[in-house]
């Protein structure tokens, strides 16, 4: 069952998403002239469904679907192991190549997708591989992944209407597009503490849900071990979007670590062995 925790934070975080949605619409309507409860039925009808298969869409960039070869079958297995156990349809597996071990899950049940790196696979052993993979599929399990993509492309908006709405009002000059680029950044970023909110904790029950369905929490803390001292001196090859959706964020940015996606790595390893 989903974490009650979880659950409250996803409905509140979801209210406030609303609304800063709420806010983009009306701004919207000021500045074209289109009625607002069109703009706010086409908003609630259309625009969220289309913001989750888009952000599905790009988090899926470069990924592969995972042969069904004797290389993975161990893999396959495991899956469909786990989802089983786990009450979850078997998720879609796929590889990539993300320049650092790591792993991330899109979608929803009967519809969600699990890609492993390349990397990740070549550094755990079968144990470890499968706590990561009970992690990820404990997102699509807990539905925690569809708030996160949506938040971020609910970011993404407030952030243009922001840009436009000072760009509209203001001379066309040099002053007003660093101040339409400032405002465009601040409003994203506004939206995006909300969802950070929900990512971190996202983690700890994702890693709880992972010891509980594997009967251990120390294949999972091993497996993080490895994978960040495997990400020291790496560079990430994702996105910001998918890099928010890792079971680690490689990002050691000074933005990074002030707003982190993630909880630090060595409280999840002692809570995961506690």
């Amino acid at each position: 069952m989903t974490d009650f925790g979880l659950k409250v934070r996803m409905v509140v975080v979801g209210a406030i998403l609303f609304a800063f949605y709420l806010v983009a619409a009306t701004a919207i309507a000021a500045m074209t002239g289109f009625n607002l409860w069109i703009i706010l039925a086409v908003g609630i009808l259309i625009v969220p469904a289309l913001q989750y298969k888009i952000g599905k869409w790009m988090a899926l960039r470069g990924a592969e679907d995972m042969p069904d070869d004797p290389r993975y079958q161990h893999v396959h297995h495991m899956t469909e192991s786990l989802a089983r156990d786990m009450g979850v349809p078997t998720p879609r597996l796929m590889r990539q190549q993300m320049g650092v071990p790591n792993a991330f899950a899109v979608g929803r049940k009967g519809a969600g997708v699990v890609v492993v790196s390349d990397e990740l696979m070549a550094i755990l052993d079968n144990d470890e591989l499968e706590g990561v993979i009970a992690h990820e599929i404990a997102h699509i399990k807990n539905r925690d992944v569809i708030t996160m993509v949506v938040g971020q492309s609910i970011g993404m908006i407030v952030g243009y209407v922001a840009y436009f709405a000072v760009l509209m009002g203001g001379e066309r000059n040099m002053g007003t597009w660093i101040l339409a680029m400032a405002a465009s950044q601040i409003a994203n970023l506004l939206v995006m503490i909300f969802v950070m909110a929900i990512s971190r904790y996202r983690e700890y029950v994702a890693d709880d849900d992972a010891r509980d369905a594997i009967g251990s929490g120390d294949p999972l803390a091993r497996a993080l071990e490895k994978i960040s001292a495997g990400a020291e001196g790496r560079d990430q090859q994702t996105n910001d979007t998918v890099a928010a959706l890792c079971i680690f964020n490689a990002d050691r940015s000074l933005l990074q670590s002030i707003f982190s996606t993630h909880p630090p790595t060595e409280k999840r390893i002692a809570k995961l062995r506690s």
